[in-house]
């Protein structure tokens, strides 16, 4: 964990490891050495996921797989996913060091882009991989810059030959991550039984008014696009209120032009970010955002327009895959609870395809995609045990 930790390292103590940028690459470098010292076999696959596979005993069998991803936020924190791929890491490591062999093959994976936050959407080697996006639609994605992703693909020289896309059956999925919450920290647990992961919507909304001078315009003639902006961000905080005890809404991101203290605004972006573990209030809380965009638009007088870039169904766990964590921590001793997620996760595109299943660690005072993300190492040592034991059980160890 420290030495993946020092891969994009800020100086407060965070991470800075955007998809396909330097960091990028060097930690890719890192984790790819790692597994060819352990002998395992390695493959790149055209979006960049990267996988580590330890044959079993039956040639036949569908593999498990495990893993997350080792792309940061911007100025984010060490665990989020990172520790996922790294507890799949240190499983394939002590297989190899105390020589226990399993009927299926145990694969580990490292997803490229989860976060989306230099390219959009999120989760997108597992979208590709499973089916989800268009290959060919996201090499075309760009950042901030203009830069196109396929061009950064092969820059950094992770753009592979394996064709992105399962080339054989899976027998399950397993992903650890950090929960990025209060819960287990609040009742004092000492791991999280994943059971499924809450809906999502993204979207902009662009209000587009008239620029003029701040000084010279009079107030009844200016039409601000900030001002319906302004009013629809409040609303959107309000929003879950109104929905539900587990629905939340955010405003991340906002973009303002021409963006100078004495120009009125002319064109204004705010970004929504709206999570429920029930599809029906997502829906109904992206009608009562648009409808809110609509009425702020037209009370300043300007036009609007309202983008729905993501939007993901709630994801129920396969009960055996779920059961099997749930033994690996009772086994263990550990104080578990079972809960939903409210992160996306990889797994989500996961579960169509295979069963699958989650195991959160402690998030000291819920924090993540901060510096301050912080989970001590015997939570990390938990919650990676319970993933080594629910993986290897699935896997079935046997006799070579």
């Amino acid at each position: 964990m420290e030495a993946q930790a020092a891969i994009g390292a800020t100086d407060d103590g965070g991470l800075h490891r955007l998809a396909l940028s330097d960091a990028d690459k060097a930690v890719r470098d890192w984790f790819v050495e790692q597994l060819e010292y352990l002998g395992v076999t390695v493959r790149i696959d055209e979006f960049g996921n990267i996988f580590g596979r330890r044959e079993g005993t039956d040639p036949t069998a569908a593999p498990v797989l495990a893993g997350s991803h080792l792309d940061s936020q911007p100025h984010g924190g060490i665990f989020d996913g990172q520790l996922g791929v790294i507890s799949a890491l240190e499983l394939l490591r002590t297989l190899e060091e105390k020589d226990i062999n399993t009927r299926r093959p145990i694969e580990v994976v490292n997803w490229t882009n989860e976060e989306g936050s230099r390219f959009q959407p999120g989760l997108q080697g597992s979208g590709v991989w499973s089916g989800e996006f268009d290959l060919e639609t996201e090499y075309e994605r760009t950042d901030r810059e203009g830069t196109q992703l396929v061009d950064e693909l092969e820059r950094i020289g992770y753009r592979g030959d394996v064709p992105a896309e399962p080339r054989e059956e899976y027998d399950a999925y397993f992903e650890l991550h950090i929960e990025q919450g209060p819960y287990l920290e609040a009742k004092e647990k000492d791991v999280g039984i994943v059971t499924g992961i809450v809906g999502l919507s993204w979207g902009k909304v662009t209000f587009y008014g008239s620029a003029d001078h701040a000084g010279g315009t009079p107030m009844h003639l200016r039409t601000d696009a900030l001002v319906p902006a302004a009013e629809l961000i409040v609303n959107i905080r309000r929003l879950p209120s109104t929905l539900g005890e587990r629905t939340v809404g955010t405003v991340g991101s906002m973009d303002v032009q021409p963006d100078s203290i004495n120009i009125i605004p002319e064109t204004v972006s705010v970004t929504w970010d709206v999570r429920d573990p029930s599809d029906d209030v997502i829906e109904r809380a992206i009608n009562q955002l648009t409808a809110d965009a609509k009425a702020a638009a037209t009370r300043e007088g300007i036009d609007y327009e309202v983008d729905e870039t993501v939007h993901t169904s709630s994801v129920r766990f396969d009960d055996r895959c779920v059961d099997a964590v749930q033994q690996a921590a009772d086994t263990l001793g550990y104080d578990s609870m079972q809960m939903l997620s409210g992160g996306a996760h990889d797994a989500s595109h996961m579960a169509p395809v295979c069963d699958t299943a989650m195991v959160f660690a402690v998030s000291e005072e819920g924090k993540s995609h901060t510096p301050e993300e912080y989970t001590s190492w015997d939570d990390c040592y938990r919650a990676a045990n319970t993933l080594a034991n629910a993986v290897v059980a699935t896997a079935e160890p046997t006799e070579r």
